[in-house]
């Protein structure tokens, strides 16, 4: 029996090799710009090319898994060593000029291709929270810590199309409704299978488009 009764079975493993299928392919579409994203990251501003940070991932009975998730820079380094753990704003000074480019246009996400493959995130799901939020989030926002609940987080999901990134508890609180609204569509294939071809194109338009924020 399935511990997560709202979860098809069939959905689970299908939803898993399609990640494989779609992270493997993705990676080998987009390596080649890896070099080239990496050299105008460094000659924009000192600091090293990727990023890495904590994030909550999938919540099981017995425990909530944490990973690193790992991205291209946007920022300047040391970006919160002052003010701590804080969102990005729609003008945020701390973004460098080649940071605001990869954000419209995703790019700087494409290196959580290697999570997809190692199992910490989904190609579509919940946006992985940071711990430093969490707590404040889960106390503040009614069922929040529900969102992940057998549910791998995403590179790109129902929440991150309609609204694009956090800027406050506002915004999260927002998403959480589109993240739940996810969850119940895993309980049957084809209502999972319309939802991703959905959160895909809508994607695919975001990049296009210089849609992101």
């Amino acid at each position: 029996m399935n511990t997560f009764s709202h979860i098809n079975p069939l959905t689970d493993k299908v939803k898993r090799l399609s990640d494989l299928l779609l992270a493997s392919t993705g990676l080998i579409l987009t390596l080649p710009l890896f070099p080239l994203i990496a050299l105008a990251i460094k000659l924009d501003s000192p600091g090293p090319v990727f990023f890495k940070q904590l994030r909550i991932g999938k919540a099981l009975p017995e425990y909530v898994a944490l990973f690193e998730m790992i991205k291209f820079r946007t920022m300047v380094i040391d970006a919160e060593h002052q003010s701590g753990a804080t969102w990005a704003t729609k003008q945020d000074p701390r973004i460098t000029a080649m940071g605001r480019f990869m954000r419209k246009t995703r790019l700087d996400e494409l290196p959580q291709f290697f999570n997809v493959l190692q199992g910490e995130m989904s190609m579509i799901g919940p946006r992985p929270e940071r711990p430093g939020f969490y707590q404040r989030l889960e106390h503040d926002i009614p069922f929040f810590a529900d969102r992940t609940y057998g549910v791998t987080p995403g590179i790109t999901g129902l929440a991150q199309v309609n609204q694009g990134y956090d800027t406050c508890i506002d915004d999260v609180r927002s998403k959480v409704g589109f993240d739940h609204r996810y969850a119940l569509a895993l309980g049957d294939p084809i209502s999972w299978l319309k939802m991703d071809f959905y959160i895909i194109l809508r994607t695919l338009l975001v990049m296009v488009m210089g849609r992101g924020q």
